[in-house]
């Protein structure tokens, strides 16, 4: 096993990755740009090193910069996260090359994964079935408007390349083709330089449910089974869960045979997503992989007792798989929501500012993961995610339950958040229910607009509570030091629970 890791990541899943490397006796290094300088992922780490300017190509995208800290601090494996530089082929490359263990899979799998269209061929290859579409790689717009016109309405516009909804268009009349296609690459070419699209048969009220995977070096493969992740905003998750409400024995086992398939197919290894499309008959359809731990694998580790995080260390050390299929289990049901800066009402723009209070909910199977504390700088240079918020319950209904109390008992003060709007979506009938598509926020939420109101009443008489339990303290504080023969001088280090 290593003895100590660099973790090239900020936020929440840093914190998250170096307490279980500490947990396995690893010591850690955290990354920081300047604006992260006090951030809770570098007070927790062991060693920290600075990487400088906070915008992202010159510090937690910077390769050369973060392999050559690595090499400083002996570091002998790096873990990525997600995001930033998780799925960068180049990246794993260069690990590789300074002789560093990059935690996930093989540059070659990622820069296969990583291509749509070449994703797409590989896996149907394996007998997985895909959406029927144009994977081709003439990208003239005559030969993709003929393609689309071929495929029908309504279909989808897709980059080849990148993700979140980037370089996306739905096209529902035959006029709107060429205008969607060229769109699209624009979109696809400034976010991710690379202006390649593919066409695909549009699904009718799609389900987004991925399967967990792990595979180690010895070419074992097994699945964790899935996570519905639907309750989306802008193409991102918002809300995820398992199991998903639609799933069936026969659908979990075939669906969680084709994700082992799919991951033998490329020689897989480590821990990865396979994404499916589930349309309304139950039909399903490989979409993408993801080549690296995904944000809610939380509720996969509350359901099935697996530490996803400890086992990616494990496997990049060369140990095999000691969990078998038929071992493993599900058990209850888990809920994750993604806690944003950002206003709803406002077409989910960031909030920045700093977080004059954060207080967070606790109580039996309530985890909370998170990078930010009272006093954090949220600055505009990152992803808006402060945190995640995950229950369990031994129901779907329960653990929507649990959900909506922790989210009322969650407190950050100083930036505007989801929190609100995550529970009147969690509230929703047909999410209660368990009626959910891709399409939901758009459908029930279009117009949702947050009351201007101030301060929700949860978080004002949180702020009544803590203001008051600290003037009680000052001034007990202070007749101390007024009163020299007052009787809180002479008892010793009890106290009262005020």
């Amino acid at each position: 096993m290593f003895k100590k890791v660099l973790v090239a990541n900020r936020g929440e899943i840093a914190v998250r990755i170096i307490k279980a490397c500490q947990e396995m006796e690893i010591r850690t290094v955290a990354v920081y740009s300047e604006v992260d300088r006090d951030s809770p992922h570098v007070q927790l780490a062991d060693e920290s090193v600075n990487l400088g300017d906070p915008t992202p190509s010159e510090s937690y995208l910077n390769i050369a910069k973060i392999i050559e800290h690595a090499k400083t601090v002996g570091a002998e494996a790096i873990h990525p996260g997600y995001g930033f530089l998780a799925e960068n082929p180049d990246f794993a490359k260069a690990c590789a090359d300074s002789g560093i263990v990059f935690i996930g899979p093989t540059p070659q799998v990622i820069r296969l994964m990583g291509d749509k269209i070449e994703a797409k061929k590989t896996i149907a290859g394996a007998s997985v079935p895909v959406i029927p579409g144009y994977h081709g790689v003439k990208q003239d717009l005559d030969t993709l408007t003929r393609e689309g016109k071929k495929i029908g309405f309504p279909l989808l516009v897709k980059a080849t390349a990148g993700g979140g909804g980037k370089g996306m268009r739905v096209v529902h009349k035959e006029e709107e083709l060429a205008q969607s296609i060229e769109s699209a690459k624009r979109e696809a070419k400034s976010a991710f330089g690379n202006d390649s699209v593919f066409l695909e048969q549009y699904i009718d009220k799609p389900r987004h449910i991925e399967f967990q995977v792990l595979a180690d070096q010895q070419g074992q493969v097994i699945h964790l089974f899935e996570r519905e992740c639907s309750i989306q905003r802008r193409h991102q998750k918002i809300i995820e869960e398992t199991p998903s409400p639609v799933m069936t024995k026969k659908l979990r086992e075939t669906m969680g045979s084709a994700a082992v398939a799919a991951a033998q197919a490329v020689g897989y290894t480590n821990a990865g997503t396979i994404e499916f499309m589930v349309d309304g008959k139950q039909n399903f359809y490989f979409m993408e992989m993801n080549t690296r731990l995904q944000v809610e694998h939380s509720i996969t580790e509350a359901t099935t007792g697996v530490d996803l995080v400890k086992w990616q260390l494990r496997i990049a050390s060369g140990e095999p798989l000691t969990l078998k299929q038929k071992q493993l289990l599900q058990r209850g049901h888990a809920l994750e929501c993604r806690i944003y800066a950002e206003d709803p009402s406002n077409g989910f723009l960031p909030s920045v500012g700093t977080l004059e209070k954060v207080d967070l909910p606790s109580g039996p199977n309530i985890r909370n993961d998170t990078g930010v504390e009272t006093n954090f700088q949220v600055s505009p240079y990152y992803d808006p995610m402060l945190a995640k918020l995950t229950v369990s319950s031994e129901t779907r209904a329960e653990s929507i339950q649990k959900m909506l109390w922790a989210l009322s008992h969650y407190v950050i003060l100083g930036v505007t958040t989801n929190i609100s709007f995550l529970k009147k979506v969690l509230a929703h009938p047909e999410f209660l229910k368990g009626n959910i598509t891709t399409h939901f926020i758009d459908d029930y939420f279009k117009d949702w607009m947050v009351r201007k109101q101030g301060l929700p009443l949860d978080a004002l008489l949180a702020l009544a509570v803590y203001d008051s339990l600290h003037t009680k303290r000052q001034q007990i504080v202070r007749y101390k030091e007024a009163d020299p023969h007052s009787p809180w001088q002479h008892v010793g280090r009890w106290r009262m629970g005020v």
